[in-house]
């Protein structure tokens, strides 16, 4: 009878054991399924954010007139030297390096000049500013009437356009090559000597 009762006892205690071994596994399995889950929502919200390269955005936001002549003579000229700001903004989440790069600017679909600058970085999440001079002449354009009846009323329209191009580069791992296009109008006040109205896409 006592060794029933020992027996039972002990299948009993064996049962437990193997229970409390069955809760443990599930236990731990819930950590890993839970620790997975935790990882993957992190990996994919990092790739949505860090890892998404985006193109840069370029702008020119303001440009200063350093000196201006204009005549509506015959052949009505302008000559115009000014000092152009240009912003380029980086969203990413590492730097971005450009090439050398050239603003044209035109009257009437006819380039009047271009804007150069150098080789440089924009610094992760940041926008860099820059000053550029470029002169702008009325050599290149020919038998053109609009131009003398712009100058007469004061008023220049002009545009520029340009493209930046370089990488971008993440954690010193990843690098991926980006653009941004920028087009821009503008008028300039021959009379106050300023530009105003810059509209850029």
């Amino acid at each position: 009878m006592a060794d029933q009762q020992r027996k039972t006892e002990m299948e009993s205690a064996a049962e437990v054991s193997k229970e409390l071994k069955r809760k443990k596994r599930v236990k731990l399995l819930v950590y890993a399924l839970a620790f997975a889950i935790f990882q993957t929502i992190v990996i994919l919200v990092f790739s949505l954010t860090v890892m998404r390269i985006k193109n840069p955005k370029f702008r020119v936001p303001s440009i200063t007139v350093e000196d201006l002549r204009a005549a509506a003579t015959n052949p009505p000229y302008f000559n115009i030297k000014l000092n152009a700001q240009v912003a380029i903004k980086n969203t990413n989440f590492g730097h971005f390096k450009f090439q050398n790069t050239t603003i044209s600017f035109d009257y009437g679909g006819v380039g009047v000049g271009d804007a150069l600058f150098a080789t440089g970085r924009s610094k992760a999440r940041s926008t860099k500013k820059m000053n550029v001079a470029v002169e702008l002449n009325s050599n290149n354009i020919l038998n053109n009437s609009n131009l003398q009846s712009e100058i007469e009323s004061g008023f220049l329209a002009l545009t520029c356009h340009s493209k930046l191009s370089g990488k971008v580069q993440l954690m010193k791992l990843i690098k991926k090559k980006k653009s941004a296009e920028m087009r821009c109008a503008m008028v300039v006040n021959l009379v106050t000597k300023a530009i105003q109205d810059i509209k850029c896409q």
